[in-house]
């Protein structure tokens, strides 16, 4: 009998192809994009879970505010991690990750460069789970000068030989190191990423008492079951006991006096399972993910699968109101309820399990695109397999017995003599109307939701470009940025020879650059004739060509000049700094004091003003920040004549190879790293644009099965029409008409409903568009055109139909 249905049920398939077709291939895509979307989503959960000990253990953070300026950094000062293991009982473990640069490694003849290198304590891998293939993880970075080395590096220096004992020379440091452990690879889904741990020990500033620099990242392991809210409520005592004194020392102000001022410093902690999705932090060891954007494509993929759930159970419904006659003949020949509800829903779950083994291929077939999309290296694990597929088998399963159940138990009910004479609706008055509206509100519903995400992608996209085309207060275009600090004493001799070349317009060189990698300096600065009043700035150390390279432009005074012998005291503000000093146009002239870590004081006077520039992501306001001069060499920022720059790299990388520096050429370009800021926001783009256009496409499917029916339903009814002479355009009018009122209610609710969830997005930006009205327009013409090309292509076919053939019977 089971053969019987199955036998049955692939006739019905065959025979009705257009509706298997849409039915199968709406709901695989449905499937397969909650597929990637669910790998993508639990791979950005799973951050950090990896670690044993991952929900005991807290990270130590920074805020404060001065002179109304935010900070909210990551790392703390160096004695934190030691003076909170011994005050509080209740940390059981503190240690510390200090990012360590990217020195030049010699092995043998052969030279290396590795800027994933950081100094850990020594019981760093007593709190983190990492692995020593080789090494004993309790003594590995005990010594001074020792190193744990990933896998990938043992095998990169050393081949196959055994990397446990060997020597790294660390030749700008004058230093060497011995291998002490082999770790397996740090983990994708870690919020840090090192091939090199050294031992911290050898680190000069890991035991310095300062209480005003930031620079460690800092770990606590508590006790199981332990509440860090407990502990985070005793770090004020904290901030009293060692860093008063010192802001005291370095101030001149007491605690107090700082916090009555409108100043404050504090210290929080955050769970290391939070720092992956929940941190916006300044100075963070890695680019983190956004909780929202978790939230966004989970509501895709959830929208996805019920767009693809609402499609097949539309037209399963649809379909089998035309089987009525087939029911009564069925009992006639003497086939018993049961039998018929059997039938139904192997026809309903052939076509779900049909559905599913084409997601399953359309998913492992689209994932490399999916994780060129998303920046991820996504894999189908077994373990995926095992925990979703089963999830998703079940769902399926469940859409198909639904859908199913409509002909199963509705249909299989009918009386065959009823039936017979006078279809479905003599059967159930009313019924056809009430299956017609569910089906328009679930069409509504779709295109609602196609809408709400083309509004999204198009808002997304244009605050790409506003951010790509904004003022920046520099010139990004054609700067070429180098490593020159690498040539060691023949950085000169490299800048004047690359000077004569004629596409050079003109050098710079500074360890600091507002967008891609730079070195960064807090600075805090104190009005010389108002002591109580602070400001922390960011302060970039540059060279007398900075600003003329970078193109910026000065509001008030000069820039460095050599002309002025006096410029090494003299200090540039920009705009931010002199509105936060309370000077508007009289900031020149005027003398700023900087004390250091050990109380000495430093008088700097303004000779200029410059014009805000962004030096951070336009997430941020642009913050204070000083400059002061600097000419002792750094990264080389060449800005050039034209943007064809293969001839000039070309003979630079000569030049460069002709002082055999201990570094390969390398090189970046402003612009790119400007747009390297930005990537999340690219990737979202991509993403939402793909699934809306899939959205719509499955929404048309499901759109095109029910234009079908319609005009299958209605072919006398076009008989008639035509017989009596109307023509194929009223015709085609009167099978879209209804459609195109759908497709306009949801227009209607999706616009506020879109401008709603963008206008909240925005937000994130302090520097963002407004969302205009074309947008929600073109939104609205977009999709009332594919459905009306979708709707038209079944309308014009039906409308072109001899009536002779659909009137024959009658």
């Amino acid at each position: 009998m089971l053969k019987n249905y199955f036998k049955v049920a692939w006739r019905n398939l065959v025979r009705n192809r257009t509706f298997s077709v849409i039915n199968i291939a709406g709901f695989a895509i449905g499937l397969a994009s909650c597929m990637l979307i669910s790998l993508y989503v639990l791979d950005e959960l799973s951050f950090d879970r990896f670690n044993t000990k991952a929900n005991r253990i807290v990270r130590v953070v920074f805020s404060g505010v001065i002179q109304g300026g935010k900070m909210h950094e990551a790392h703390v000062m160096p004695p934190t991690a030691a003076a909170l293991k011994a005050d509080y009982p209740e940390v059981l473990e503190a240690t510390r990750i200090r990012q360590g640069g990217e020195p030049v490694i010699q092995i043998g003849q052969k030279l290396f460069t590795n800027d994933r290198l950081a100094f850990v304590d020594s019981n760093f891998l007593a709190v983190f789970t990492l692995p020593l293939l080789q090494g004993n993880p309790g003594t590995a970075l005990t010594e001074p000068n020792s190193v744990v080395i990933s896998k990938t590096m043992a095998e990169k220096y050393f081949g196959n030989k055994d990397a446990l004992g060997k020597e790294l020379h660390l030749k700008d440091w004058k230093t060497i190191y011995k291998v002490t452990g082999v770790m397996e690879e740090i983990p994708a889904n870690s919020h840090f990423h090192f091939d090199l741990l050294a031992s911290m020990s050898t680190y000069k500033d890991a035991s310095s008492p300062s209480w005003m620099v930031s620079e460690f990242f800092t770990y606590l392991l508590l006790p199981e079951g332990y509440d860090y809210k407990k502990l985070e409520a005793k770090l004020p005592q904290t901030v009293q006991k060692y860093m008063a004194p010192q802001i005291k020392q370095g101030l001149g102000v007491s605690l107090e006096e700082f916090r009555k001022s409108g100043n404050d410093v504090a210290l929080h902690l955050q769970p290391l399972t939070d720092i992956h999705l929940h941190s916006d932090f300044q100075y963070d060891l890695g680019s983190n993910g956004e909780l929202r954007y978790v939230y966004i494509f989970g509501a895709i993929a959830v929208i996805m699968l019920l767009i693809a759930c609402i499609n097949f159970m539309n037209l399963s419904t649809a379909g089998s109101s035309r089987r009525a006659r087939e029911v009564g003949v069925r009992k006639v020949m003497g086939s018993a309820r049961y039998e018929l509800i059997w039938q139904f829903l192997t026809e309903s779950l052939l076509l779900t399990s049909i559905a599913l083994i084409m997601a399953s291929v359309i998913c492992a077939a689209a994932l490399p695109m999916f994780n060129l999309l998303s920046g991820k290296n996504l894999v189908l694990h077994w373990n995926f397999v095992l925990e979703l597929v089963p999830a998703l088998l079940t769902f399926g399963l469940s859409v198909g017995v639904l859908a199913g159940s409509y002909p199963a138990f509705f249909l299989s009910s009918f009386k065959p003599v009823a039936v017979l004479k006078g279809g479905s609706a003599s059967v159930r008055p009313g019924s056809s109307n009430r299956n017609a509206g569910l089906r328009s509100g679930l069409v509504v519903f779709q295109f609602f939701i196609s809408i709400t995400l083309i509004i999204g992608t198009t808002v997304v996209y244009q605050q790409l470009k506003f951010i790509q085309h904004k003022k920046l207060g520099y010139d990004k275009n054609q700067v070429l940025v180098i490593p020159a600090w690498a040539l060691g004493k023949n950085w000169e001799a490299f800048r004047n020879e690359t000077e004569r070349n004629a596409n050079v317009q003109k050098i710079s060189l500074s360890s600091y650059v507002p967008a891609g990698p730079s070195n960064n300096n807090n600075f805090m600065l104190t009005p010389e004739n108002n002591p109580a009043q602070f400001l922390k700035t960011l302060r970039y150390e540059v060279d007398y060509n900075y600003v003329d390279v970078l193109g910026m432009e000065m509001a008030a005074g000069r820039n460095f000049s050599k002309a002025y012998g006096t410029d090494s005291t003299a200090i540039i503000i920009n705009e931010t700094a002199a509105k936060n000093f309370g000077w508007k146009t009289d900031a020149l002239n005027k003398t700023v004091l900087h004390r250091n870590n050990e109380g000495k004081q430093q008088t700097y006077r303004i000779i200029g003003v410059v014009k805000d520039f962004h030096f951070r992501s336009m997430h941020e306001r642009i913050a204070p920040l000083v400059m002061t001069l600097n000419t002792g060499g750094g990264s080389m920022i060449i800005k050039t004549r034209t943007s064809e720059v293969s001839g000039l790299l070309a003979g630079m990388q000569k030049n460069w190879e002709s002082f055999k520096p201990d570094l390969p050429f390398t090189y970046w370009f402003l612009d790119d790293s400007y747009n390297e800021i930005y990537r999340t926001e690219q990737k979202t783009g991509r993403i939402l644009g793909i699934f809306a256009a899939l959205t719509i496409l499955v929404a048309c499917l499901g759109l095109y099965g029910l234009a079908t029916f319609t005009a299958e339903q209605r072919k006398k009814e076009i008989g008639v029409r035509k017989v009596l002479g109307a023509s194929v355009s009223g015709i085609v009018a009167l099978l879209s008409r209804d459609f195109l009122k759908l497709v306009a209610v949801a227009i209607v609710l999706a616009m506020p409903a879109a401008g709603w969830m963008m206008t909240r997005w925005l937000q994130e930006f302090a520097y963002r568009i407004e969302i205009s009205w074309w947008m929600f327009a073109l939104a609205g013409l977009l999709s009332i055109a594919v459905a009306l090309f979708t709707v038209s292509f079944q309308s014009v076919k039906a409308a072109m139909m001899n009536p002779v053939r659909s009137l024959r019977s009658e």
